[in-house]
C-alpha cells in the first residue's frame, strides 16, 4: 500500500498528536497520506466524513477513535469501496482492531501488504408513512426501532417478506447485522454471530413476555416493523435509529422496511486470528 487517508476523531485525539504521528511515519516511508477530522456535517449528504475529499486512488482509510468513529466513517465512505482499518483510542471494541501500542507494527504490515480484507454486510432501512417514503439510511451495526417520549411500552408489528410474523409489546426492536451482534443486540440478550456471516438478527428490547427470544433470518429476507396503536388507541410515537446516529421519527401506522444493503463495508484485518480467538480475548479482557 502506498496511498493512505486518515479520518480522525478529534474528541479522542484532541491535539492530533497520534494523527500526526501516523501521518509522519507514513510520509517518512515515502507514502502519500492525507487527513480529515470527523465532525458533524453542516451541509451535504454525509454524516461526519465528506467522501468527496477522499481521493479515489486511496488504498486504505485509517480511522482513529473507536468503534463509533469507524461506524460513522463506514457509512459515509462505503460507496468508494476502500478498506478501513480502525485504531482504538477508547474503550473495548470489536471493530477497531489496533491499539496505540501497536501503531508502528500495524503500519508496517499495511505497507508490506500483510493483511486480509473482510467484507461486512450492511442494512438499508426505509421508513414509510402510508406509501410515502419519509426517510432512509444504511447501517453497519444495527437499526433500532424504539419508543419516543413517555416511558411506556409500544406495540410493534413484525412482518417478514410481507407475511405477518408476530407482535411485541416492548421498549423497542433491534435489527442487527452479524457485525452488530456484539453491540446493542448482545446487551439485549441477542446471540453472538461471526461477523463474516450473512444473516439478520431480530432482538426485542425489554419485551413484556416471558418467552420472547431473538430470531435469525436469512440475509435476503425483508423485515418490516410497524408502529402499532397504544393501549387506548392512542397515536404512539417511535423513532428509528441507524447505528445509534441518524434518527427518523415515526408514529402509529408508520413502518420501516429493512433489507440487506447493496453495499458492503471492507474491514482490514491484521492479526490473522480467528473470530473465536478474538472473542475469547475480548471476553477475558472485559
Amino acid at each position: 500500500m502506498d496511498r493512505f487517508y486518515i479520518i480522525t476523531n478529534s474528541d479522542k485525539d484532541k491535539k492530533l498528536e497520534i494523527t500526526e504521528k501516523i501521518a509522519d511515519y507514513l510520509k517518512t516511508h515515502h507514502k502519500n497520506c492525507e487527513v480529515q477530522q470527523a465532525e458533524r456535517k453542516h451541509e451535504g449528504s454525509f454524516h461526519y466524513t465528506d467522501p468527496d475529499k477522499v481521493p479515489d486512488d486511496t488504498q486504505c482509510i485509517i480511522v482513529l477513535g473507536g468503534d463509533g468513529t469507524l461506524l460513522q466513517a463506514a457509512r459515509d465512505v462505503v460507496h468508494k469501496e476502500i478498506p478501513l482499518l480502525g485504531i482504538n483510542l477508547g474503550n473495548l471494541g470489536f471493530l477497531a482492531e489496533v491499539n496505540q501500542t501497536s501503531l508502528h507494527s500495524a503500519l508496517d504490515q499495511l505497507m508490506a501488504d500483510d493483511y486480509e480484507v473482510e467484507e461486512r454486510m450492511m442494512l438499508e432501512g426505509r421508513v414509510y408513512r402510508g406509501r410515502k417514503l419519509i426517510g432512509q439510511d444504511i447501517a453497519l451495526n444495527d437499526i433500532v426501532i424504539g419508543r419516543d417520549g413517555h416511558l411506556r411500552v409500544v406495540r410493534f408489528k413484525n412482518y417478514v417478506n410481507d407475511v405477518y410474523l408476530n407482535s411485541y409489546n416492548a421498549d423497542g426492536i433491534i435489527i442487527s447485522t452479524p457485525t452488530g451482534s456484539t453491540g446493542y443486540s448482545l446487551s439485549a440478550g441477542g446471540p453472538i454471530v461471526s461477523p463474516n456471516a450473512a444473516m439478520t438478527i431480530m432482538t426485542p428490547i425489554a419485551p413484556h413476555t416471558l418467552n420472547t427470544r431473538s430470531i435469525i433470518f436469512p440475509a435476503q429476507d425483508v423485515i418490516t416493523v410497524e408502529i402499532g396503536k397504544g393501549r387506548h388507541c392512542d397515536c404512539e410515537k417511535g423513532i428509528a435509529s441507524f447505528d445509534g446516529d441518524t434518527f427518523i421519527p415515526m408514529v402509529t401506522g408508520d413502518c420501516i422496511q429493512i433489507r440487506r444493503a447493496d453495499v458492503k463495508t471492507k474491514i482490514l484485518k491484521l492479526n490473522h486470528l480467528s473470530f473465536v480467538e478474538v472473542l475469547r480475548r475480548k471476553m477475558r479482557d472485559s
